[in-house]
């Protein structure tokens, strides 16, 4: 008689609480590209405004966590919309999107970010948040290199053809998207770790 090892099923990893959709149509308009960083400029004025006020507010959402292992539902929410915000204003500038954004985070756009309501966190990761934050914020750094040379590049071909092309937005998506994860642990949205896969 021969003995079965049973067969264990695997739930598939939940999906990251910062989540990035792209609805892009991958067209662009020739004029506005042309002039992409004069347009951003209202954008980056007020997105530096709402910033300073958003790490305002994450000095005092730190305290409160530190202490009740929560971070307010009004902090979250202020901060959640801030990054979407700057989601959209990074996803214009940088072309991985066309229209312009609104100078709210109410709006859907097409590289929108998805954001969990607030959870309760480790205390002790809040604690530690900066310093545990510091191997993402590497890797991110050298995304962000990567993107500008891709986002430069689109430039040009979006520019020409008037379309951008699939694995320039992709990779630039990629880029949005691990940004987005590294902020929002730094903004006490979550604790779960940006990650590499959408996963």
């Amino acid at each position: 008689m021969s003995e079965t090892t049973p067969v264990v099923a695997l739930d598939p990893p939940a999906r990251h609480p910062i989540h990035l959709v792209v609805t892009d149509d991958l067209r662009r308009n020739r004029l506005t590209v042309f002039f992409r960083l004069i347009l951003a400029i209202p954008h980056v004025v007020w997105l530096a405004l709402w910033g300073f006020a958003a790490y305002l507010a994450v000095l005092v959402a730190w305290v409160a966590a530190v202490v009740t292992g929560r971070v307010p539902d009004v902090l979250h929410d202020f901060m959640a919309a801030f990054l979407r915000y700057a989601n959209h204003v990074y996803a214009y500038v940088s072309l991985t999107a066309d229209p312009f954004p609104s100078f709210t985070s109410d709006a859907a756009y097409p590289v929108d970010l998805e954001i969990a309501p607030a959870a309760r966190q480790s205390r002790l990761t809040i604690f530690f948040r900066l310093v545990l934050a510091i191997p993402a914020l590497l890797v991110l750094y050298v995304l962000q290199l990567v993107a500008q040379v891709v986002s430069f590049l689109a430039w040009f071909f979006a520019l020409f053809t008037g379309n951008l092309n699939r694995g320039m937005r992709d990779l630039l998506a990629y880029w949005l998207r691990y940004h987005a994860q590294t902020f929002g642990y730094l903004l006490l949205l979550t604790d779960r770790y940006p990650s590499f896969s959408d996963d």
